[in-house]
């Protein structure tokens, strides 16, 4: 694994030309606040109605749908944890949404994907560890995967880049 396949950027993750993008989803699915409204919005009702019958998503798990009105061709729809002080699994659900979301990069043959900062808003996931754990599951998965190709960190803000670069350190 080659650490060019790992990019860091501050943008809008609606605006990226990617394959796919992954959103910090809720469990309904249904839109919400943060980057999952700005999601929703930029893709049009299309998402939304594809999202109806998708029937949720556990936290930690992934579906994935079309993009719509997005640059992307797919969205991956992936619950993150609400950080409730790191004593109920929050690592490890936090991790399975990296894993199971790049499930479905691979498995659709997709080969470019940007990740939102999945439960560092509202949930609360404290940045630079939720940073580590993206991190760690991007570089084992692209150990034992010949895709995705490239992988970026869409990051909201100047802190969350570093948290990102620091964590690819």
């Amino acid at each position: 694994m080659n650490s060019e396949k790992i990019q860091v950027v501050k943008a809008d993750i609606t605006t990226l030309e990617v394959d796919v993008i992954v959103n910090a989803a809720n469990e309904s699915l249904l839109g919400g606040g943060g980057v999952d409204g700005a999601i929703h919005r930029a893709a049009g009702p299309g998402l939304l109605a594809e999202c109806r019958k998708l029937g949720g998503c556990p936290t930690g798990q992934a579906k994935i749908t079309k993009g719509y009105n997005l640059p992307s061709r797919y969205v991956i729809h992936t619950p993150g944890p609400v950080w409730h002080g790191g004593n109920h699994s929050e690592r490890e659900l936090l991790a399975g949404c990296y894993r199971n979301s790049l499930e479905l990069v691979y498995g659709n043959g997709l080969k470019s994907v940007a990740f939102s900062a999945i439960s560092t808003g509202i949930y609360g996931f404290p940045a630079d560890e939720a940073a580590k754990i993206a991190v760690r599951e991007v570089k084992t998965f692209l150990e034992n995967h010949e895709l995705p190709e490239l992988v970026i960190f869409a990051c909201f803000s100047d802190g969350s880049v570093l948290s990102y670069q620091n964590a690819l350190k």
